[in-house]
């Protein structure tokens, strides 16, 4: 019994230990891979979306995520696939976004039961074999829409795609290896609270337990429920618990068990010099690339609105001259519109006019040049990644800043096309609010990646001048 004690001790505390390095070193890779295929994910839901081969859900803002739920995966017929694949992978899309912002990724959090639905989630859809010919329901309407979308789309768009999904099978695979590993040191934290809680509580009889397996296995499960409330109750591990205890090879699992828990230790100075700065900030960039089919969607949306609302007050002879204008290449007058601007934090409003042809101008260009800027291995990236990283750090918070201001700009407008137009054309005006809140998630992402890069740097320095390498 004495050896069976010290044994635990050993075993609680290295599991304390491991706990701690997964809380503070592992996980948070787990969550930057949810991160990338969250990216990816919504790339392609974009895409799809401006192609009008998926129905966007109409209801996508009123549902309220509060866990891990994996999509709908039942037959459906083909006339229903745009609507029925819009929903599923609109949820799936959303899931994602709620865990890369909301959910905590700890040790205490990922239970075995989580984990099955971490794991669910990340195969929903089948990226390491994305095709047409899948078994999978998801992962085949899906490959098939890509496809279509693909067939007619520039070289540039096509490559984002082809990232796109290179990006989201790299991202599950890494997924699914770091979680089939954290489920086995998930099992041992099992067991562990199986010892702290149930064999080290008040009411279980050491001394007919530990007078046979049989007692043992008896008191556990004489005393499970009031030291593990509503936890199930695992056949299997509390098997190899006992087995660790009292089986007839107890001596060489109990250090089989211990090695396996210990940490790999690993040089902190060469982590250190291996990490690549400059390529922590591009992922800023790379998250503003992100944003490209959505700003060119958001600009169609604004365009077409604009008709529908010109279209009210415009005379035949106006719109006869419009079109000469846009014939002979004729520049087109001057349009401003005078937007409500509301702070945030105030709740105070203020007018601001804005010229409409710069403002979508401005749009185009955005899309244009983070397409051009976040595509590894094209000539703006390359330019841009051979700056200094003080240069491409005051380019990119530039760019967020100036993101910040679009999105507040494109708020008001929505307002202003709602508000100004007659009833008789309310429903032809395009809503922006989805829009605007994908974009808002993005320009937040983005925002966070270099304020980690900052951080480091910061930290860095500090460390430097403590004379510490």
């Amino acid at each position: 019994m004495e050896n069976n004690s010290n044994f635990t001790s050993q075993l609680l505390a290295a599991l304390d230990e491991k706990s701690q390095w997964y809380d503070a070193e592992q996980l948070p890779y787990l969550l930057e891979n949810f991160r990338l295929l969250h990216t990816c994910v919504k790339n392609l839901f974009e895409f799809l979306v401006k192609k009008s081969l998926i129905t966007p859900d109409p209801y996508k803002l009123d549902k309220k995520i509060s866990d891990i739920k994996s999509p709908d995966s039942a037959q459906f017929v083909e006339s229903e696939r745009s609507v029925i694949m819009g929903q599923r992978f609109s949820d799936y899309e959303s899931t994602l976004d709620f865990l890369c912002t909301y959910y905590k990724f700890s040790v205490s959090q990922l239970t075995l039961g989580n984990i099955k639905k971490l794991v669910d989630l990340s195969n929903a859809f089948i990226w390491t074999s994305f095709s047409v010919n899948s078994n999978r329901v998801n992962t085949r309407v899906l490959a098939n829409l890509v496809a279509d979308g693909r067939h007619n789309s520039d070289a540039m768009t096509a490559s984002m795609i082809n990232d796109s999904l290179s990006k989201a099978a790299h991202a599950a695979t890494e997924i699914n290896e770091f979680l089939k590993k954290f489920t086995d040191f998930r099992r041992e934290v099992y067991k562990g609270d199986v010892r702290r809680k149930v064999i080290g509580g008040s009411g279980f009889d050491s001394q007919k337990a530990f007078s046979s397996p049989a007692g043992e296995l008896q008191q556990i499960k004489k005393n499970f429920a009031a030291g593990m409330g509503k936890v199930p109750f695992f056949n299997e591990l509390i098997d190899e618990i006992v087995q660790e205890d009292q089986g007839s090879d107890k001596d060489a699992r109990q250090k089989a068990l211990l090695s396996k828990l210990q940490i790999e230790k690993k040089s902190v100075e060469k982590e250190e010099e291996s990490v690549d700065t400059k390529a922590m900030l591009m992922e800023s960039m790379t998250c503003l690339g992100a944003m490209t089919p959505l700003l060119t969607q958001v600009t169609e949306k604004v365009k077409e609105n604009h008709d529908v609302l010109e279209s009210e007050h415009n005379s035949f002879f106006a719109r006869l001259l419009a079109l000469l204008r846009k014939s002979f290449g004729i520049e087109e007058k001057p349009l401003y519109y005078t937007l409500i601007i509301v702070e945030q934090t105030t709740s105070a409003k203020r007018k601001e006019r804005i010229n409409y042809q710069t403002f979508v101008s401005d749009l185009t260009t955005k899309a244009r040049r983070f397409a051009a800027l976040s595509q590894k291995g094209s000539s703006g990236y390359n330019k841009l990644v051979s700056m200094p990283e003080a240069k491409i750090l005051e380019f990119i918070s530039a760019q967020i800043i100036d993101c910040q201001k679009m999105l507040v700009l494109l708020n008001a407008l929505d307002e202003f096309f709602k508000s100004s137009v007659a009833p008789v054309n309310k429903s032809k005006i395009k809503g922006l609010k989805i829009d605007i809140t994908s974009l808002k998630n993005t320009v937040v992402k983005a925002n966070q990646y270099r304020a980690e890069y900052s951080a480091y740097i910061e930290e860095e320095a500090q460390m430097r001048k403590l004379g510490i390498k």
